[in-house]
């Protein structure tokens, strides 16, 4: 995404059981991943997943992302298309 782009609203963020227990284990903050999502920092993401994200920018669509814990845990943070509401998962729990 190009810097220049706005961000977007992430409505209600949750969390589920699971990426709160591996945020906590690490005694990690939610909030530099949410800040890195709305930026347009989509994180670990091929190329197609990426460029999906840039469209659902431009018209409605869920916005993806994927980052990896300091101990290599993988969480997704996923905006559904509404803008209603943001959560954060563990993929094992999509």
């Amino acid at each position: 995404m190009n810097p220049a782009t706005k961000t977007f609203p992430l409505g209600q963020v949750v969390a589920t059981p699971g990426a709160l227990h591996a945020l906590a284990l690490l005694e990690e903050h939610p909030l530099p991943y949410l800040s890195r999502h709305t930026r347009g920092d989509w994180g670990d993401l091929c190329t197609e997943d990426a460029l999906a994200n840039d469209q659902a920018l431009e018209g409605s669509g869920r916005i993806f992302s994927s980052y990896r814990l300091r101990n290599r845990t993988k969480i997704w943070i996923i905006t559904e298309a509404d803008r209603s509401s943001t959560c954060i998962l563990l993929p094992e729990e999509y």
